[in-house]
């Protein structure tokens, strides 16, 4: 504050020197102004220095001067030079990122705003077809134009990957991945996972031809077992539990072939070709009644039907996902539990529930319980009679229908199991002829 202090008593003193000369020349006011006059004269000859050397080059050691100005100029001189020392970390920092980005085998794409491309590295060029000369600043799906990224991209929801085809070779699978930062901007990851996709491809090509092949010794072998056990009077008793007990393990063997063949066609058939509008009440009263049979009275099981719209899908595919999750709470929950089917609205659409007031699931293992052969209780494994791939497909038939599981759950509050539908899944009830 001191030169600025400085220049109010320049302009005081002027102003004072002025009105006394021009007091002595009988004319005050017309000194006082004379004294303004020359402050301001200096100070636009300043000025003048200012514009003069922040046109020319700023880089450059400022104009020399006192007071006010002097101190003006240092402070814009060591701006600038902070300015031009922050400019050149940035640019440095900017090429490592760049030069780090050149150097992975994934493609990276900035976007802007508006979704149009800034930058990408050279892998973005080999996977996505990019060509620096001219597609800078085109919208991405106007290079990638697969209805299924155009969704993707417009849906805003990027919590999990999309697998497409590589739109130069069709040959190749991508993973692509969008993450927001910034102002609203999208950076574009997309890998090639050609090979992991053919893994898994001949992973589910194993599972489906060694179920396939074992249905049939399976299936002689359960015959031999069931003539056996119409004459287990004729046998030793210690031969005639033996022969239960294989019957137990062969039945477990035959339903675990059956899901696994399930699941196979699951992943690889597209479906959709059977989707029509599903009669919910009578569907949730079908699982209720296999329930009950399973549960031979030591459950209470009810339907609850709050959602008027018909559910768009695959009568059996649904009704298979339904039957899993009531026949796992069968399972899973001790003699005297209320088991609920329930359809009802949501603010995505409608959903299917099955709700138990059970013993209840801790939260650690909600996230791995849809994969295949993964148990809470291993030590349950043989009593339950389940094989350990119903929520798989419970999941593969929510996919198959654009739909999602939440479950919610907590030691001695029950679990919840709910299958989300979107709208677009929902048809209108149906109504009757009058």
């Amino acid at each position: 504050m001191r030169p600025w202090s400085h220049e109010l008593w320049r302009i005081g003193l002027l102003a004072i020197a002025g009105a006394l000369v021009g007091w002595l020349l009988s004319s005050p006011g017309l000194g006082l102004a004379a004294g303004v006059a020359l402050r301001l004269i200096h100070h636009l000859h300043q000025l003048h220095a200012l514009r003069r050397w922040l046109s020319r080059n700023p880089h450059n050691e400022p104009p020399a001067a006192t007071g006010l100005w002097g101190e003006l100029f240092d402070r814009l001189y060591r701006y600038q030079k902070g300015q031009r020392h922050t400019q050149t970390r940035l640019q440095a920092t900017l090429r490592r990122i760049q030069e780090s980005s050149e150097a992975m085998r994934d493609s990276v794409v900035m976007l802007d705003q508006r979704g149009d491309l800034e930058w990408w590295n050279s892998a973005a060029e080999r996977m996505l077809g990019l060509q620096a000369t001219h597609d800078r600043g085109q919208h991405i799906t106007n290079l990638v134009r697969d209805p299924r990224f155009v969704a993707y991209f417009n849906a805003r929801d990027y919590r999990e990957p999309l697998t497409l085809a590589s739109p130069v070779d069709e040959r190749k699978v991508l993973q692509f991945q969008i993450t927001l930062y910034g102002d609203d901007e999208r950076l574009v990851m997309a890998r090639d996972i050609t090979r992991l996709h053919r893994l898994e491809e001949m992973r589910r090509d194993f599972v489906a031809n060694v179920s396939h092949e074992l249905r049939t010794p399976l299936t002689v072998l359960a015959g031999y077992i069931e003539t056996y056990a119409d004459a287990a009077g004729m046998l030793p008793p210690r031969l005639a539990q033996g022969l239960s007990r294989m019957r137990e393990q062969t039945d477990r063997m035959q339903n675990l072939v059956n899901d696994l063949l399930l699941l196979s066609r699951l992943e690889i058939d597209q479906g959709g070709e059977d989707h029509v509008p599903l009669a919910m009440t009578s569907l949730l009263e079908e699982v209720r009644r296999d329930a009950e049979a399973l549960s031979a009275g030591q459950q209470r099981i009810e339907v609850e039907v709050e959602e008027p719209r018909r559910l768009v899908g695959s009568d059996a595919e649904i009704h298979s996902a339904l039957s899993n999750l009531a026949s796992n709470a069968v399972r899973y929950t001790p003699e005297g539990t209320r088991i609920t089917l329930r359809w009802r609205p949501h603010p995505k659409g409608a959903c299917l529930e099955v709700e138990d007031d059970g013993e209840g699931i801790d939260p650690v293992h909600i996230p791995r319980l849809t994969e295949r052969f993964y148990r809470v209780d291993k030590g349950r494994s043989s009593e339950t009679g389940g094989t350990g791939l119903g929520l798989a497909i419970v999941k593969h038939v929510l996919l198959r229908h654009d739909a999602s599981l939440e479950i919610e759950s907590h030691p001695g509050e029950g679990a919840l199991f709910r299958c989300v539908f979107p709208d677009d899944r929902l048809a209108p009830p149906q109504t009757t002829a009058g």
